[in-house]
């Protein structure tokens, strides 16, 4: 059985937890988790842990370290880049993890691997729970609260705003009279991880109305004139292994082609994407590698599988997408409905080789060792008809 999750500050109550004892704290060093931290130290926690995973966002820690000696609570710095790599966005690759044909995935696949390293963090320090800061409006609610459960974390968890939302204008102010006062300028939530980076909220908040400011951007940067270039992408056996016959270890790849494709503006996306109770909030993205990479699956998937395995697969992808954006990852359907996918992606091996230029990728090469597709249609055709009846 497990206990009542946290959902407002007043479950942060002495009679729930012992001030003195240790307790962990999922922390990006953005707004939220930054006022989270400020709000525990105000109420007499004295062993406050800040962890933040590192997922490969490319940004520096000075933001975190600055925050977590401001407010004298132990920062725990986790680097899991390459297990997110390949145990999270591996999968989503061959899994096409695509939203309602709108986005790549990219939030629903961080969650798990952040929430498992958190738990690590707490039983290790035998602490009395985990909090995390998401709110009512955003989907890593129910994505962290769900791998909790399915983790069988027997601690306390939750997030203290979703039944106490605070205003950012408040958070901010708070913080800049205690001396954090770089929080002040931030106009929008960015969740960046080496797949994605996504921007949601503040000035963005209104899909009738969400112009990101170019500034925003660090891999897509638009308004340059890069040359037109050829690049070869490797497939075994649905995992992506070369750029242009050069071997990459899977994180390293996608980290290239992030800046490779993003200097042509390629990979910029944004959809709707639904909270549980049917509402729906506006959520952007940039990201080059995975436009490219999924591309590029789909287009080896289909010179290497039957037409039919592919519809039943594309069928699955979205049972997939669906256990994985409601925080079931860690659930039987997901884990089953992988197993189909592996089996589909051990045979996709070849390479696809695509002509880049700004804003645009065009296809020059499908190439695939034991193919089906026809290279000559008049020769083919002569086959076909002496083996006809």
């Amino acid at each position: 059985m497990h206990r009542p999750l946290i959902r407002s500050f007043a479950d942060l109550s002495p009679r729930r937890f012992d001030r003195a004892r240790p307790l962990v704290t999922l922390f990006s060093g953005g707004l939220d988790s930054s006022y989270l931290l400020h709000r525990l130290t105000e109420a007499g926690f004295t062993d406050v842990h800040a962890v933040s995973v590192d997922l490969g966002a490319g940004e520096g820690m000075e933001e975190l370290r600055l925050v977590a000696d401001q407010l004298s609570v132990t920062l725990h710095v986790i680097d899991g880049r390459t297990r997110f790599a390949e145990e999270y966005v591996r999968p989503a690759i061959s899994a096409q993890a695509v939203y309602l044909g709108t986005h790549p995935i990219s939030s629903s696949l961080s969650r798990p691997l952040i929430a498992e390293l958190a738990v690590d963090v707490a039983a290790g320090l035998d602490a009395s729970g985990v909090l995390h800061t998401a709110n009512r409006s955003q989907n890593t609610l129910r994505r962290l609260n769900g791998a909790f459960r399915l983790l069988r974390y027997q601690g306390q968890y939750g997030t203290p705003y979703d039944l106490d939302p605070v205003d950012r204008e408040e958070k901010a102010r708070e913080l800049e009279s205690i001396g954090l006062v770089h929080m002040s300028k931030r106009i929008a939530s960015i969740d960046a991880n080496l797949w994605c980076r996504e921007f949601e909220s503040g000035i963005l908040d209104d899909p009738e109305e969400h112009t990101v400011p170019e500034h925003l951007y660090a891999w897509s940067v638009r308004g340059g004139h890069p040359p037109e270039e050829s690049v070869e992408i490797g497939f075994e056996a649905g995992v992506p292994v070369s750029v242009n016959g050069v071997r990459f270890p899977l994180r390293a790849l996608v980290e290239h082609l992030n800046h490779r494709a993003g200097a042509h503006g390629i990979g910029r996306y944004s959809g709707l994407e639904h909270l549980p109770g049917g509402q729906k909030v506006m959520e952007l993205r940039e990201m080059p590698a995975a436009e490219l990479l999924l591309k590029t699956y789909r287009h080896l998937e289909t010179a290497t599988l039957d037409a039919e395995t592919i519809r039943e697969k594309m069928h699955l992808e979205q049972v997939w997408v669906r256990e994985a954006l409601e925080g079931r990852w860690f659930g039987e359907l997901r884990k089953a409905s992988q197993c189909f996918i592996d089996s589909c992606a051990s045979l996709v091996t070849g390479t696809v080789r695509w002509r880049l230029r700004p804003g645009s990728a065009e296809t020059r090469s499908i190439v695939a060792p034991s193919p089906l597709y026809v290279r000559n249609r008049e020769d083919w055709e002569r086959e076909s008809i002496r083996y006809d009846g």
